[in-house]
């Protein structure tokens, strides 16, 4: 693993159905869509902008427990309903200023795949398509929606030197 290409990342960007959560979508009998979110995970979002590092989504599907999300998260680039990833991706990096090198990206479908090719550093979850694998820098031990964002948030703010810092609060009691 490439310590520098980790050191110089400022945004996250991340997929949901699938790295956020385990992929699967509930409906209820009124049809009303639910996921389900990692709490671990939405703690390692805060301590990556605890460190200064943005956060992002981009998604194919559009769902409304998505944006409540977000909120909740305070993550600021969100787009659904993104059947070409690549535009809201070149979005972002327009609002944001940052270049490829300067952004992460977590995916586990095809059609991640266009982002990943481009970002600094690419990352698919344990259960992502195989077809990502020869296209990543880093597979994530746990599976997408089981702890996959937290593991990359983790990584990213122990490799650059980081992760004291925005956890000393729980240490220095």
């Amino acid at each position: 693993m490439n310590k520098q290409r980790i050191e110089v990342i400022r945004l996250l960007l991340l997929d949901v159905d699938g790295v956020m959560t385990d992929g699967g979508i509930v409906y209820d009998s009124n049809g009303v869509e639910t996921k389900r979110f990692n709490v671990r995970d939405g703690h390692g979002l805060k301590l990556l902008q605890r460190a200064g590092i943005e956060v992002g989504i981009i998604t194919g599907r559009e769902s409304d427990i998505v944006e409540k999300r977000a909120a909740e998260l305070g993550i600021a680039h969100v787009f659904q309903g993104a059947k070409n990833k690549l535009e809201p991706y070149a979005q972002i990096q327009v609002e944001s200023g940052y270049a490829d090198y300067q952004i992460a990206y977590i995916g586990d479908d095809l059609v991640d795949l266009p982002i990943l090719r481009r970002v600094g550093f690419a990352v698919a979850v344990a259960d992502a398509v195989a077809e990502l694998r020869p296209w990543v820098d880093y597979i994530t031990s746990k599976a997408g929606g089981h702890g996959a964002v937290r593991e990359v948030c983790e990584l990213l703010l122990k490799q650059s030197g980081k992760w004291e810092k925005v956890t000393a609060r729980y240490f220095d009691v």
